[in-house]
């Protein structure tokens, strides 16, 4: 939709063309969420696209996602793990067009329960460097990045910059599962296994869940032992696409099977 309070938008080029963010000025990257709803409280947006941030990266320590970098070079990386990036990114049910839009980062920033790469880099233990708005810039953990429903630890005038992903969880394998009310509905919970080369085994649950929960083993657990773990969550996400007895069941469902496919 229109935004019909917008009076200007700013092209970013540098750091410091982000110090007008306020109350009245947020930033645009994709803007697939930003254009879906009235945003009567803004005047201006910054534009995150023209800073020229490279959408990947290959480095010594594995990977680093630009926070604009889209879902569509997401999942078209060529890359090993481009699979489960394909998963994670199919899960959010959108079309190529929205693909070729939506950020990376924008879909981090607005921390949904089903947001589909809050669950692709909660699995593989990504790292999220922010721009702070005093100047300074932190790393953070996804898990503790997202700390409930469209709630995470930024404050205003922060700016996410990039994701790293670890080589490790990088060549991990990884088995992907996802379920839904409908067959084209929203994410009810979504469920990837990842088994690390040194053999560490971590299930993580997102969109069931008002949060990110990972249940890490040291090797690989018997089958009791994941269904203990996933008996303590106490995080269960309530909405019309799903109740927290049923998210609760059909995750300890799905959490047996990646454990399965990855034994």
């Amino acid at each position: 939709m229109d935004l019909g309070t917008i009076t200007s938008v700013v092209s970013a080029r540098s750091r410091a063309d982000l110090s007008i963010l306020g109350a009245d000025t947020q930033v645009l990257a994709g803007g697939t969420w930003l254009f879906s709803e009235p945003q009567d409280h803004l005047t201006t947006l910054v534009d995150l696209s023209t800073l020229g941030w490279p959408p990947l990266t290959s480095t010594a320590h594995g990977l680093e996602v630009a926070a604009t970098c889209t879902l569509a070079e997401l999942a078209h990386a060529d890359h090993p793990a481009a699979a489960l990036f394909r998963q994670c990114c199919s899960a959010l049910l959108a079309s190529e067009k929205i693909w070729n839009t939506a950020t990376v980062g924008g879909n981090l920033s607005l921390s949904l329960p089903a947001g589909a790469m809050v669950s692709l880099m909660a699995a593989l233990d990504a790292t999220l460097t922010v721009w702070a708005a005093n100047g300074d810039d932190y790393e953070i953990g996804v898990t503790e990045f997202v700390t409930g429903v469209n709630a995470n630890v930024m404050q205003p005038g922060d700016v996410l910059r990039s994701i790293m992903i670890p080589t490790d969880s990088l060549d991990s394998r990884t088995a992907f599962r996802k379920v839904a009310l409908a067959p084209l509905g929203r994410s009810g919970s979504v469920v990837i296994g990842r088994l690390a080369p040194n053999g560490e085994f971590v299930i993580t649950i997102t969109a069931a869940t008002t949060k990110p929960v990972q249940l890490r083993f040291d090797a690989l657990p018997t089958a009791a032992d994941v269904a203990a773990k996933v008996a303590e969550i106490d995080v269960w996400f309530d909405d019309p696409h799903g109740k927290p007895d049923w998210r609760r069941h059909v995750s300890g469902v799905l959490a047996q099977e990646v454990l399965e496919e990855l034994r």
